[in-house]
């Protein structure tokens, strides 16, 4: 086979940016990876990925391979693309660069940042996956202002961060749509391709080392996707940024963009190595493209093997895969390409530190994300203000149904079941808000990925943010309620009713934060979350007394890890204190509220309302940290659960 001209794009000087993003890949948290000024070089050799899989479609190891000796490089400035048919596993190889694979899956081979065995932390690298999440309640300049205030480091000046912001916008061509909103149920916002070329444009303010981008004109017009890409390539050589990007279908046009290119198929490596050569490869192997076809084209429709027609050598498409796969692994491209791995891998420069150091500040991230958050539940009508309507319509009916109860004996059961609805029936509705919660939860989960601010800012800027609106939920109905009902009218009283409102919809918040991260299915969230609602419920002390609770599993524990019963108790308390009941005219005598406390409702004495009301907060608190930790721990146990699984040898 002839030998293949090697392609060297130009590349101009790195921009006179001020803190690019550093790139930190180690082993651990602590090592630092060697870089050239003029950007970082990644390899990867004999890559191999193998996922769990059910028995039957998997080998006898229980895993079914995804990618098989994959190997190749991505120099600074130029653009590797990914090529292949639905399925050959162009995502995987992105998720495998980036560090992200599932906990179910094996890696073998590895991967080299200027010859340094390293793994790819959190927050090292851009990443644009295939899918699209983004505050869809924010315009397009407030989303890439707050990402700029956010990623930017703190050392910057706020009015450079908004003009990186500004000319990051431009960059992407998306001034004209700077004021319309994203756009999600209900609103029309900004369409598919200009959602994408947002998403690049957040990753793209830091003037990242690395950019990885999966599937970035997907959803658009041949013209549009010309130029998107266009504006990508200038980027990149203009920043000296290492680039691989998974392209589905690229035209022509887009196809030329690319320096070198990676062909996959059924997992395997087919061709790597310089874009303008491939025709030649195919050729010389008996799989010319026709005149006036696209080579992208003809390359895609050669190695599917969805639908296998065969060609017109008669040969059907696992044969023609495994002709490419073994003529690719004795041709001269492929020697160069080993070549060009061992004179990249042999390279070192100056250390650079990681990017976390270079980031806005806790208290910064703090604030720009409760902000950011306060705006999103302000204009979702979901989040909140459903709930609220809701809720002051209960308010009306709890009101009216148990309208001036009095203080007779009959008022002693309705007190009761009142209570017993506002401390359980009526906050389990905050479970109403999953939904949202789950979105912006995505949107934390794709920017955490990214490295643009930590987990304990966003835990704390939720609480921050979400805090007035829920406050404003428990008031509102609250007023409405307990003025119908006719409650004791001290101010205290209504304080303190309040107060264990406000609580018990935190913790059902809280709850429903924690389920999100460990079931972040919706449907499945929702029902998990009204499942451990119920079970609280019923241990909380009202439908079987305190004492008559089983003591397996209902009194120890649910009985004291249920935040309804401190409800009750605070609410029974601060309503039958100091109340007397007179004497009923069947013969039955004046009884007052501490009575009824300790011999009807089995109320637990020894300590005031407040006890009750600071339990319930330490329970809020509690459960936030669950929150932090939950995300923390599923942060570093997946990357050791992988290693432990990769250490494993795999059959392909």
């Amino acid at each position: 086979m002839g030998s293949f001209q090697k392609h060297s794009g130009v590349c101009p000087e790195p921009a006179d940016e001020q803190g690019g993003c550093c790139i930190q890949i180690a082993e651990s948290e602590t090592t630092v990876i060697r870089s050239k000024e003029s950007g970082a070089y990644l390899t990867w050799e004999n890559l191999g990925v193998a996922v769990s899989s059910s028995i039957g479609s998997a080998g006898k190891n229980g895993f079914r391979s995804v990618l098989t000796d994959t190997t190749g490089y991505a120099k600074p400035g130029e653009i590797v693309a990914i090529m292949g048919p639905s399925g050959c596993g162009k995502s995987t190889l992105l998720d495998s660069l980036a560090g992200r694979l599932a906990s179910n899956t094996r890696q073998t081979g590895r991967i080299l940042i200027n010859g340094h065995k390293s793994r790819l932390a959190y927050g090292t690298m851009a990443y644009m996956t295939q899918e699209q999440v983004l505050t869809w309640t924010l315009t397009v300049k407030e989303s890439v202002y707050y990402s700029a205030e956010l990623q930017l480091p703190k050392s910057m000046p706020k009015s450079e961060k908004m003009e990186r912001a500004d000319k990051t916008i431009r960059e992407m061509g998306l001034q004209d749509s700077m004021n319309t909103r994203i756009g999600g149920w209900g609103i029309k916002g900004l369409s598919g391709g200009q959602k994408r070329r947002l998403s690049i444009c957040i990753e793209l303010l830091t003037r990242p080392k690395f950019l990885l981008l999966d599937e970035p004109v997907s959803g658009l017009d041949s013209a549009s996707s010309y130029y998107v890409m266009s504006r990508i390539v200038k980027l990149t050589q203009q920043y000296r940024m290492t680039v691989v990007a998974a392209i589905h279908q690229p035209s022509s046009q887009v196809f030329g963009l690319f320096n070198n290119l990676c062909l996959l198929s059924l997992g395997k490596t087919l061709y790597f190595g310089p874009t303008f050569a491939a025709n030649q490869f195919f050729a010389v192997n008996g799989f010319p493209c026709p005149e006036l076809q696209s080579p992208a084209d003809h390359y895609l429709m050669t190695i599917n093997t969805d639908f296998d027609e065969g060609t017109d050598a008669g040969n059907t498409s696992d044969e023609v895969i495994h002709i490419l796969a073994e003529a690719y692994k004795s041709s001269e491209v492929y020697m160069e390409t080993q070549r060009e791995i061992a004179t990249l891998c042999a390279m070192e420069g100056d250390l650079i530190e990681g990017r976390g150091r270079m980031q806005a500040s806790f208290i910064t991230q703090c604030m720009v994300l409760s902000a950011r958050s306060f705006k999103n539940m302000y204009r979702d009508l979901g989040y909140y203000w459903l709930r609220l309507g809701i809720y002051i319509a209960l308010g009306f009916a709890l009101g009216t149904l148990f309208y001036q109860i009095g203080f007779e004996y009959d008022s002693i059961n309705a007190r009761v079941s009142m209570i017993l609805f506002v401390s359980s029936f009526l906050t389990i509705l905050a479970v109403g808000g999953f939904p949202s919660f789950v979105e912006e939860t995505k949107v934390f989960q794709c920017e955490r990925l990214n490295g643009h601010y930590g987990v304990g800012s966003y835990v704390i800027s939720h609480a921050v943010s979400s805090t007035p609106y829920l406050l404003l939920i428990s008031l509102i109905p609250g007023a409405i309620a307990y003025s119908f009902i006719g409650l004791q009218r001290e101010p205290g009283q209504f304080i303190y009713f309040e107060l264990i409102v406000l609580m018990a919809m935190l913790l059902v918040e809280c709850q429903m934060m924690i389920v999100a991260a460990v079931v972040p299915n919706l449907l499945m969230g929702i029902i998990s979350g009204a499942g451990v609602q119920g079970l609280m419920i019923l241990g909380a002390g009202f439908f079987r007394l305190p004492n008559q609770l089983p003591h397996v599993f209902w009194k120890y524990p649910m009985y004291y890890v249920s935040f309804h019963r401190y409800a009750l108790e605070g609410l029974y308390k601060n309503e039958f204190e100091g109340l007397i009941f007179p004497a009923y005219m069947g013969g039955l005598p004046t009884i007052d509220g501490e009575t009824i406390l300790k011999s009807v409702l089995h109320v637990e004495m020894e300590y005031s309302k407040w006890v009750d009301l600071g339990i319930l907060f330490g329970m809020v608190v509690t459960y936030r940290i669950m929150f932090f930790c939950i995300i923390k721990t599923k942060e570093k146990v997946g990357p050791i659960i992988r290693d432990f699984m990769s250490s494993y040898t795999f059959r392909n």
